[in-house]
């Protein structure tokens, strides 16, 4: 079913795709990210456009479901959809210009990369992603649209995808079980390893025991020889 229940009201997740269907928008695309929170690795955008009045039962925040969850609604939204885009800001992204200029980058990369263009966007969050597209932002949109949802699962299974990659390729961080995120385990290995090539410089809890040269330069600033 289409509606879930939030205290204990019934939530109508085509709700905000027909609202907009209504006012003449024929191709609506949901927008959701993973990452913004990780000391290390990429934030990760998705974008969805699913056919009209589509049902996928279990469709929800991502955060809500289980691992097997997820990968199995990742496969059938990406069956399912009219169209999925997919867009990264890696961690030099995010050091460079911060993280919601990233998230809002790869929202914009992840749009770009649908077909049929979407003509109306509904995004998770407060924040607009700067392009020549009608959209409304949704708080807490990866319950409240399923269009929104879909693209957080896309999103997340993405992101978890890459951080285990990363965990064969940078070992004793434990970036496979805790995706990047400030865990015990995972501060412990920054503090006796140091940070990996992925960690976010610019973050509290890596910047700190970066070496005094990587802490200027990911302060912006250009430490001279004498100075």
């Amino acid at each position: 079913m289409s509606d879930l229940f939030q205290d204990n009201q019934p939530i109508d997740l085509l709700l905000h795709e027909s609202q907009a269907k209504r006012r003449g928008y024929r191709c609506v695309a949901g927008i959701d990210e993973a990452g913004r929170g990780p000391l290390a690795g990429p934030v990760v955008a998705a974008a969805v456009i699913l056919p009209e009045g589509l049902i996928l039962p279990g469709v929800n925040d991502s955060k809500q479901l289980t691992h097997l969850q997820r990968e199995e609604l990742f496969d059938t939204i990406r069956r399912e959809a009219v169209s999925v885009g997919v867009g990264f800001g890696d961690h030099d992204l995010v050091d460079r210009i911060n993280i919601l200029q990233a998230t809002l980058s790869a929202m914009r990369d992840a749009i770009l990369q649908l077909s049929p263009k979407p003509d109306f966007l509904l995004i998770d969050g407060i924040s607009a992603v700067p392009m020549n597209i009608a959209q409304k932002t949704v708080k807490k949109g990866d319950s409240l649209s399923i269009s929104i949802a879909a693209a957080s699962i896309i999103a997340k299974v993405t992101r978890d995808r890459l951080m285990v990659e990363y965990d064969a390729q940078y070992p004793g961080y434990g970036f496979a079980e805790h995706k990047g995120y400030a865990a015990a385990s995972h501060m412990a290995a920054i503090a006796s390893l140091g940070p990996s090539p992925i960690h976010r410089k610019t973050f509290r809890g890596v910047k700190e025991h970066l070496p005094e040269a990587a802490k200027a330069e990911a302060a912006g600033v250009l430490t001279l020889p004498g100075f």
